[in-house]
């Protein structure tokens, strides 16, 4: 069988088991989910070998350094995973629920129910979480999903989707509501981006190379999760304490994921009072500040930054760092140079706070936090897809809602159009 054809084949199952799925019990996929939690805890230990292998074999070909951070999987990365599968388990189950119901002037009676996608193709780079927690949104919303992951994690990948793939035997499940494609061969890839007949929707979460190719070859809907260029702007009340610990978070927390801070905007009246505070924290804790003139002058530590620099999602101990005259102009920067994905304000300024949530508009907008909370599993939504920075058809940290559609019911009682 040639890999087109086994692309093919790979589809043709998991719309077969999309059927099915998608008149299962919430009792019957909570049943999945739990144990899927049981058979992973009981094989980590080959799992971990599985993702050990993957790991020194990406040092050995050169993988950026970044993708091998987020390629392994921790210990607090295996139990935010597990946890993640308890929690949607734990989670309403949104399939068959009726929203919007009103009563037409006949009494006609129309309302809208939600309904799975069907079948959901996920191409994604390192993290091999992503399988269990796309796995388990997916199935959880009555879709089957189609797994691509990159070849760096391969070995973690199919060690993973073998216990979800038998918990789904063990419970009666169809074996293929979880299919990771199992070859390194790229070309897969296209071939499942020209599977429109079978797969409702395609998700890409990687790097800006891996999100070009995609959304520019697919023949099936695409939601982005593009780069996170996430920013904090210091206002002229921001406390300078809470700026600090904000800031600190946001960035050292964990830098290679797609909710840390890259830019830091400062007010010009906090440029000499709050901002040094702040990046000497941030430089004594190995963070390399490149920032604009004003910030060289005041921060001798910095180095000058570059029009690049303003776009760039490091994932690394580099912050970009610029003085503004005011939020207007820290809006305008972001507008420009932001990837639509999490802003925070730091202000005790109630007028200024309102005005940044209403004028930012990237799919997570805060005032007075960490950008670390741009995480489905964090915002309560147990765990996430992804973040979506397309603002159709779902736009921020993707849970269960965000993995159906809503299609119109009528209830009548003889009605009929004149």
């Amino acid at each position: 069988m040639s890999l087109q054809e086994q692309i093919h084949d790979i589809a043709v199952r998991a719309r077969t088991a999309s059927e099915r799925l998608a008149e299962l019990s919430t009792a019957e996929k909570n049943a999945w989910l739990q144990r899927c939690a049981e058979r992973l805890e009981a094989a980590r230990e080959r799992i971990r070998a599985a993702n050990v292998r993957d790991m020194a074999e990406a040092g050995e070909t050169g993988v950026a350094e970044p993708l091998v951070r987020r390629l392994e999987l921790s210990d607090a990365k295996w139990a935010d995973m597990i946890q993640g599968l308890r929690d949607v388990t734990a989670l309403p189950d949104p399939v068959g629920a009726i929203e919007d119901m009103r009563v037409r002037p006949n009494g006609l009676r129309v309302g809208r129910m939600r309904i799975p996608l069907g079948v959901i193709g996920i191409i994604y780079e390192s993290r091999p979480n992503v399988t269990v927690d796309a796995a388990a949104l997916c199935v959880k919303a009555g879709n089957a999903v189609i797994l691509r992951g990159g070849s760096e994690a391969i070995h973690s990948n199919l060690a993973l989707a073998e216990e979800l793939r038998a918990a789904a035997v063990d419970t009666g499940v169809p074996e293929d509501a979880v299919v990771v494609v199992d070859t390194t061969d790229r070309e897969a890839i296209s071939f499942l981006l020209r599977e429109s007949k079978h797969v409702d929707l395609i998700i890409p979460r990687g790097g800006p190379g891996l999100i070009r190719m995609v959304t520019e070859n697919s023949h099936i809907p695409v939601i982005a999760h593009d780069a996170g260029v996430c920013h904090i702007f210091l206002d002229a009340t921001a406390d300078e304490a809470m700026a600090r610990e904000i800031v600190i978070d946001s960035k050292l927390r964990q830098m290679a994921v797609c909710n840390g801070l890259e830019t830091l905007l400062v007010h010009k009246d906090a440029a000499r009072s709050v901002m040094p505070g702040v990046l000497k924290a941030l430089h004594e804790q190995g963070v390399e500040i490149r920032g604009d003139e004003t910030v060289c002058q005041i921060f001798g530590d910095a180095v000058a930054a570059s029009d690049a620099d303003w776009a760039e999602e490091y994932l690394a101990p580099l912050l970009a760092v610029r003085v503004v005259d005011d939020m207007d102009a820290a809006i305008a920067h972001v507008r420009r140079w932001g990837s639509d994905h999490t802003d925070v304000i730091v202000t005790e300024s109630y007028a200024n706070s309102q005005a940044w949530l209403r004028r930012v508009n990237s799919s997570t907008v805060g005032i007075n936090c960490s950008t670390a909370f741009a995480d489905g599993f964090r915002l309560g939504l147990g765990a996430e897809i992804g973040i979506s920075t397309s603002k159709l058809h779902a736009y921020g940290p993707m849970g269960l809602e965000e993995l159906t559609t809503r299609k119109f019911v009528l209830y009548g009682e003889g009605q009929l159009r004149e």
